[in-house]
């Protein structure tokens, strides 16, 4: 029996993928040629999983499709997953544009605001405060507090969106001082901050510090600081304890930070607990016992800096000097 002719092969219609992905990267690359102030990647760092969002349901969508036309031996025109990538081109040329409108026709202030940096100055008087206790919320960006004001803070707050609030009171003759700053959102993801803080020295002083992510530089070798705790997000900690003390420390640094450097007195007496996941401590003039590290002042001074550095820190530097 002669077999049925067959026909000429059904053509099967190339996914939409792999050209989507060349006009992204071509618009992509439009941008940053057409606009040196493009700049993409904090949208990109903060909002990544809508790609996978989009692309999985794209994915989803191309099963049941298949699962509801079993008899097709093509794909259709378009994929769903060339379609989420087209999708998300849109949205992200959308986000770039309504930016510039914004700043060029001036309908939004906010949006240019948030993109603005913006500087001020602040100083605290003690008010008759003999001891004060300072709490810090400080959200990204480069963070530096230090001795030398002749008021218990002089403060230059650099910073995008909300202004960073100050508050002050004093009960009996102790003083709290609380900072906040905001985490700023902008349609391309968030902005840094910059504060230089400059607190006034002799008077004893408790100091609680959380980061959220960035630099941070404490310079406390002219300050009685009798409490210190740090909590780290993510960055870079320079922490200076060195300079004669009038008074006991008890230091507590935690979090995940990406590398430490603290730096110790040599004639005061110093121990340090390391625990947590530390990736490696570098002791450079104390002697380790297992997680402890001490100096050779440690029992003989009288005063003396008991230390715990526990958490994600990736690296630390106990340097005595």
């Amino acid at each position: 029996m002669a077999s049925p002719p067959v026909g000429p092969p059904r053509p099967r219609h190339g996914s939409f993928v792999g050209p989507v992905i060349l006009i992204l990267i071509g618009v992509f690359l439009l941008l940053c040629t057409l606009y040196p102030g493009f700049d993409p990647w904090p949208w990109l760092f903060r909002y990544w999983p809508v790609i996978l969002i989009a692309i999985g349901l794209g994915k989803i969508w191309d099963s049941y499709y298949a699962r509801q036309h079993p008899e097709r031996a093509t794909s259709p025109w378009i994929t769903g997953t060339g379609l989420a990538w087209i999708v998300l081109i849109l949205l992200f040329m959308l986000v770039f544009w309504h930016g510039r409108h914004w700043h060029r026709h001036g309908w939004d202030d906010s949006w240019i605001e948030s993109r603005s940096e913006k500087h001020d100055t602040q100083a605290v008087e003690f008010q008759g405060a003999k001891s004060v206790s300072v709490d810090v919320q400080f959200p990204a960006g480069r963070f530096e507090a230090t001795g030398g004001s002749s008021r218990l803070l002089d403060a230059d707050f650099g910073w995008y969106g909300e202004r960073p609030t100050v508050d002050y009171s004093v009960s009996g003759e102790h003083g709290q001082l609380t900072l906040t700053g905001r985490s700023n959102m902008t349609p391309f993801g968030t902005t840094d901050n910059d504060w230089h803080l400059r607190f006034g020295a002799g008077t004893p002083m408790d100091f609680n510090l959380n980061v959220g992510a960035g630099e941070t530089y404490l310079r406390f070798d002219q300050l009685d600081i009798q409490r210190l705790n740090v909590h780290m997000g993510a960055g870079r900690l320079d922490l200076n304890l060195t300079g004669p003390r009038k008074s006991n420390l008890d230091a507590d640094i935690e979090g995940g930070v990406g590398s430490a450097m603290i730096r110790l007195p040599r004639d005061v007496g110093v121990r340090v607990e390391a625990s947590g996941g530390i990736g490696s401590v570098n002791a450079n003039g104390l002697h380790r016992e297992g997680t402890t590290f001490e100096n050779d002042a440690y029992g003989k001074t009288p005063t003396s800096i008991e230390m715990t550095v526990h958490g994600g820190v990736g690296e630390i530097d106990l340097v005595e000097q």
